[in-house]
């Protein structure tokens, strides 16, 4: 499976990002909350504390810096509630960061400025990262349990707490990008048994998502090389050229049953880190299941634009998005 490594998480390992360190802290009116009562599972030891850095001039997004959190070992989820009308509906966000960092505003805290407006609670999950020193990096699941255990330990957590909190616990979701979408399609596919032995009754909750958004997500599809490595695995042939073929094959780890929740998929075809392979892999196996999905392929756009206006059309998928879960059932069409 070819790495998934965005420009955030280059910058954090080659150091592109200011000298300005600090400690990430919500909007004033907002506060973290840890998500588990003592230690977290499968802890694993970091070079240092957590910390934030803001991109330099060199890393900027529609002409906007972006902040990294690094070094997660305290994962916390920040509540921000509607302030007027209120859906019942709950949106848990990954911000991605190849599972080394997390883009939490870029990929976060905007997210949540774009749907409490429209009535939606956004939970914003802070999950565990590393990528600093000689201890073992995070990253995916099965690679590392960390992330898939953080996000089990949420959505168990917002259907205990539904009533407290103005949330409908039919009407949980998740949306993550990069690979926050990767950790979107894995608590998709896992979700019927816990990576961890429960702790309270917040585990006794389902954590199965009732509907998934995942935006240009990663570490869904196999190359052909890795097919060709795994005997008994069906391939998707799909034409590419007169001279060569696409073989888009799903990541097994990642498996799709009719259980899956329905899910929202964008992407962009000049995406340099996550190709189209790993959303047209998942849109496939989706489909083939009866799993609702709906996929929007753009020809431009690249990555980790989050949700800042540029000059390509895909910068308007929010609006997709909260049409297509007006068409689920999910908010008010």
């Amino acid at each position: 499976m070819k790495p998934l490594i965005f420009a955030l998480c280059v910058a954090f390992a080659c150091g592109s990002l200011s000298a300005q360190k600090s400690v990430w802290q919500p909007s004033p009116g907002h506060a973290q909350m840890p998500i588990w009562p003592g230690a977290a599972p499968d802890q694993q030891p970091v070079a240092g504390p957590e910390f934030a850095e803001t991109s330099g001039k060199s890393d900027l997004v529609a002409g906007r810096p972006m902040v990294g959190v690094s070094n997660v070992t305290r994962p916390t989820m920040t509540i921000y509630s509607p302030k007027g009308k209120n859906t019942g509906a709950a949106i848990v966000v990954f911000p991605g960061g190849g599972y080394q960092g997390l883009a939490i505003d870029l990929e976060g805290t905007e997210v949540c400025d774009w749907l409490t407006p429209k009535g939606i609670t956004c939970v914003l999950l802070k999950y565990r990262v590393t990528n600093v020193g000689p201890y073992p990096k995070s990253g995916p699941y099965p690679e590392s349990p960390m992330a898939l255990e953080d996000a089990q330990r949420t959505m168990g957590l917002l259907r205990l707490h539904a009533a407290k909190w103005h949330i409908d616990p039919h009407k949980i979701g998740v949306l993550g990008f990069s690979a926050g979408g990767h950790l979107s399609a894995a608590i998709s596919t896992h979700f019927a048994k816990r990576l961890y032995p429960p702790v309270d009754a917040a585990d006794k909750e389902s954590c199965r998502p009732d509907f998934a958004v995942a935006i240009y997500p990663g570490h869904l599809s196999l190359s052909a090389a890795e097919w060709d490595a795994r005997q008994g695995v069906k391939r998707f042939v799909v034409p590419h050229s007169p001279a060569a073929d696409i073989h888009l094959g799903l990541n097994p780890e990642v498996p799709v049953t009719s259980r899956t929740p329905p899910t929202f998929l964008l992407q962009a075809e000049d995406d340099h880190v996550d190709s189209a392979d790993d959303s047209l892999a998942y849109y496939i196996a989706l489909r083939n299941a009866g799993v609702p999905v709906e996929m929007h392929l753009y020809a431009q756009g690249g990555h980790a634009f989050g949700l800042r206006r540029t000059k390509y059309p895909i910068t308007g998928w929010p609006q997709l998005v909260e049409t297509w879960m007006g068409t689920i059932g999910m908010i008010s069409e």
